[in-house]
């Protein structure tokens, strides 16, 4: 495998696993408010293994064996650092804490109105697409932008999960932050959707 072989491989297994982890959360969080240790280690459990060996056992039909064209590199690095910066300031923006889900499985808490989730709900979805697109470029795979339309459909499905978990935490208020504010891509005023 070559080197941008490498990178996407470490994109892949950094984020193909965080729409499974809250798949598993997400559905059951009154149960697992109960067992927060437990929600962890079973969203852990249930996410990174799978993914990693998949990665290992298919590698060969995800990723190509020569390097891909300069262009192909050139838009999978940059989208792959444009997400690492929007992590950045979803971290800052929410902390560790928020940003692994221990508010949510808390059940404490509010809505991030502030930074970059004035301007858009989900950049942390947003980021992971961006980077898998990108690792999906290095890759050069037929195979791997299958898996980004599955990942797609389930980060699709998980987030709805979400929604519906926060609708019923904070009801008109989040209301009002949908209709305000869009889930992924900013649109002109965003930054000026809910002050508080």
């Amino acid at each position: 495998m070559t080197l941008p072989g490498w990178l996407a491989a470490a994109v892949l297994f950094l984020q193909l696993p965080i729409p499974l982890y809250w798949f598993v959360v997400h559905p059951l969080v009154k149960f697992w408010r109960r067992h927060p240790k437990a929600a962890y280690i079973t969203g852990v459990l249930c996410s990174w293994p799978p993914v990693t060996v998949a990665l290992v056992m298919y590698h060969r039909e995800l990723f190509r064996s020569d390097w891909p064209p300069a262009g192909a590199i050139a838009a999978g690095l940059a989208l792959i650092i444009f997400e690492g910066w929007l992590f950045w300031r979803v971290h800052r923006d929410l902390g560790t804490s928020r940003l692994v889900g221990r508010t949510e499985l808390s059940g404490s808490g509010d809505i991030a109105y502030r930074g970059i989730y004035a301007r858009i709900r989900h950049p942390r979805y947003t980021g992971s697409f961006l980077a898998i697109l990108g690792a999906c470029l290095l890759a050069g795979t037929r195979v791997i932008w299958v898996v980004a339309g599955v990942w797609l459909f389930v980060t699709l499905v998980a987030i709805l999960f979400e929604e519906r978990a926060l609708r019923a935490r904070f009801g008109a208020t989040y209301e009002e932050y949908v209709r305000r504010v869009p889930r992924f891509l900013p649109l002109p005023g965003s930054a000026r959707a809910h002050k508080r």
